[in-house]
């Protein structure tokens, strides 16, 4: 069952159409901006965030874009497994499914930081969906992560104090005088401790498992790198190992750090624009 519910004005003025979706394993919250019948891009937020990191950039996409948005499980509003489901796998399946409610299908993918994992496994699962993807300042292996000790907050007493949630928010940000949005550590306050260690250890699972380039390098979807070069959470030279996948495009914005999305949206649209807009597909197509 999907309940409509209004949403907040991030397709300039247009009121977002917010609603959960009702699967078997639990509800799954779905933000839907611009025309139905444009092509589709699904923007899929990381770790410890929800679909909110992502309403600086929805107006400057909505354009040629229907632009949807998904909170993964435990996530801003969707609901946590009860037992499993935080696998990316998991996750993967569960955006799949979603996409059929929507009526969707072909659907460019952009995920940022762990959700560009999640968005790679929905093309494993579904290459006959996904069109194309785009990765923003996704580690492509554990070799690439930047430890950062002092701001980890998962083994932290639960629920974090706001000195470590801010310290720990820091290290998502490097653009001079940036200040972290209050409703993104609301995000997190919401959250529970299971859902940050479970969602943190199934990135680390699934890169264990096998690097990103070497997965996307055979399926053969056209692919754009966007990686801040001041992050803080993962080297942005990592994102070079990606050029082993055939006709991949790597952008690196100087300045920026984890979040470009939210740093300068601006920035970040011109290279997602230009690439979404040749590999889209219209409705109906």
């Amino acid at each position: 069952m999907t309940v409509s519910d209004g949403g907040p004005h991030a397709n300039g003025g247009r009121p977002t159409e917010s609603s959960i979706l009702s699967l078997d394993d639990g509800d799954i919250h779905v933000c839907q901006d611009g025309p139905r019948d444009a092509p589709a891009l699904l923007l899929i937020h990381g770790s410890a965030s929800s679909t909110r990191s992502w309403d600086p950039m929805v107006p400057l996409l909505t354009g040629p874009h229907h632009v949807i948005r998904i909170d993964l499980p435990g996530h801003g509003r969707s609901a946590a497994p009860a037992d499993r489901g935080y696998a990316i796998p998991d996750q993967a399946r569960r955006v799949g499914t979603a996409l059929d409610r929507l009526g969707v299908e072909h659907v460019v993918i952009a995920g940022h930081s762990s959700g560009g994992a999640v968005a790679t496994a929905v093309a494993e699962q579904r290459p006959g969906l996904v069109t194309a993807l785009a990765l923003v300042n996704t580690g492509p292996g554990l070799d690439a992560f930047i430890a950062q000790e002092s701001a980890a907050i998962g083994a932290s007493p639960w629920p974090p104090t706001d000195e470590q949630l801010r310290r720990f928010a820091s290290t998502a940000f490097s653009r001079a005088g940036y200040q972290v949005p209050e409703e993104l550590l609301d995000d997190v306050r919401r959250m529970t401790h299971r859902t940050l260690t479970a969602t943190t250890g199934a990135t680390r699972s699934y890169l264990e498992q096998r690097p990103l380039p070497d997965r996307l390098r055979v399926l053969g979807k056209p692919l754009l790198v966007i990686f801040g070069e001041d992050d803080r959470r993962w080297r942005s030279s990592s994102a070079s190992d990606y050029r082993v996948v055939p006709g991949a495009r790597v952008e690196l914005l100087p300045g920026l750090g984890h979040s470009p999305l939210l740093e300068d949206p601006q920035r970040t649209a011109v290279p997602l624009l230009a690439f979404t807009t040749i590999h889209a597909v219209r409705a109906g197509r």
